[in-house]
């Protein structure tokens, strides 16, 4: 039978407590009890067809402790009149805490709210939203507060991390709670101190005014005549992204390779520099606006996600072009062939034609599940034939090393 039993009424109540209801009635003040609980019984017909069981569905649910059952009389032309539970109320929330067993943490909780109360009050609206994820943070809420008191009185401090002094608080500690600090500072910092554009957990730093580690760029000149640095070859270089911005290359072209051993590997060639790329972000790339009279050719892997990250420099640096990113070379190093675990499926606005169109083919999977190539797979002289056809206009050939 499909009646409600008493552990159906102990479910009913424990959604309530996952849910985080019987939680916030503490903090609100407004509390949810008595607390009527839905109650399945017997129709009629099952009254006659199965009395033994009824009696003892009554018994069970007239036994219970901690609950209200209200009953009324049901009458029946052939059992006569009958007393059959009509409703089972929950009156309080200390019997609802003891059918749970959850009086200890209701307390522990209870303590927590009281030292938010006194501390930092703007939290309140915050917890009532979400008790269950601060009675989970319940050994170390007293930081968390210690750590919001610190950034509500200095507001945008311009520190590291790691220069933020709180008895008991490090940096690595701030940085594993960046998200509920996220929303803890949010509730109660003034608008006008909180960067919105800067969002999620990588954000964390710039929303708030804390230093940011400086982005860094490395690259190699192809072509010592061009060199950044007297008598320094092809040197490998790593500049802060505002170095970066600052330079004057006389070289006028500028390659950029998403893979270390090609950027190690990677030949020399007149008139060039090679950029280590990093990913999808370039937005120090952007802050160089000596890039915008060079030319600018990424090489990246064949698959979605290396046509994503074209389209994203091209956000920075429209006038980019791609490198061993065309049919051709797929196709040429089909033995090659790897797997893309998670394609990108999303429209890119900001590729050509030709690009377009193998984008399409490899997210629609028309040559392959999940098909990729990547860069590092494709044979040397294949890229030094490459290289020599783009600079048929100039010199005719790669600089030998």
């Amino acid at each position: 039978m499909n009646w409600t039993s008493p552990r159906d009424l102990r479910a009913q109540l424990q959604r309530a407590w996952d849910r985080g209801e019987l939680l916030a009635g503490m903090v609100s003040g407004e509390s949810s009890f008595p607390r009527r609980l839905t109650l399945k019984g017997p129709t009629s017909v099952q009254m006659s067809e199965h009395f033994d069981a009824v009696r003892a569905w009554i018994a069970d649910l007239s036994a219970l402790r901690h609950y209200r059952v209200e009953m009324r009389e049901l009458r029946h032309r052939v059992l006569g009149a009958n007393e059959v539970p009509a409703a089972v109320w929950i009156d309080t929330l200390d019997a609802a805490l003891d059918v749970l067993g959850k009086r200890r943490e209701a307390g522990r909780f209870a303590a927590l709210v009281e030292r938010t109360r006194e501390r930092q009050p703007l939290l309140l609206e915050w917890i009532t939203r979400k008790p269950l994820k601060v009675l989970e943070l319940a050994a170390v809420w007293d930081q968390l507060l210690d750590i919001v008191d610190w950034v509500k009185r200095h507001p945008r401090p311009g520190v590291y991390l790691r220069q933020v002094d709180i008895a008991g608080v490090s940096s690595k500690f701030i940085e594993a709670h960046r998200g509920v600090l996220i929303q803890c500072l949010d509730q109660v910092l003034p608008p006008g101190v909180v960067d919105t554009t800067a969002s999620g957990v990588s954000g964390f730093v710039r929303r708030y005014g804390f230093r940011d580690k400086p982005q860094r760029i490395r690259l190699r000149v192809l072509d010592p005549s061009h060199a950044l640095i007297p008598a320094s070859g092809d040197a490998d270089i790593t500049l802060d992204a505002a170095s970066f911005a600052r330079l004057a290359p006389t070289a006028s072209r500028v390659f950029i390779t998403e893979n270390e051993i090609n950027f190690l590997a990677f030949p020399q060639v007149p008139d060039s520099l090679l950029i280590f790329g990093a990913g999808y972000g370039f937005e120090a790339l952007g802050q160089a606006t000596w890039l915008a009279r060079c030319q600018v050719f990424y090489w990246g892997d064949i698959d979605t996600h290396g046509f994503a990250i074209l389209d994203q420099l091209r956000s920075h640096l429209p006038h980019a072009c791609s490198l061993l990113m065309d049919r051709a070379t797929l196709l040429a190093f089909e033995a090659q062939w790897g797997v893309e675990d998670k394609q990108t499926l999303r429209d890119l606005p900001r590729l050509n034609a030709e690009e377009r169109a193998l984008y399409d083919d490899l997210r629609d999977n028309r040559l392959g599940s999940n098909l990729r190539l990547e860069q590092e797979r494709i044979g040397f002289g294949w890229i030094e034939a490459a290289l020599i056809a783009l600079d048929a206009g100039r010199s005719g050939h790669l600089i030998k090393q």
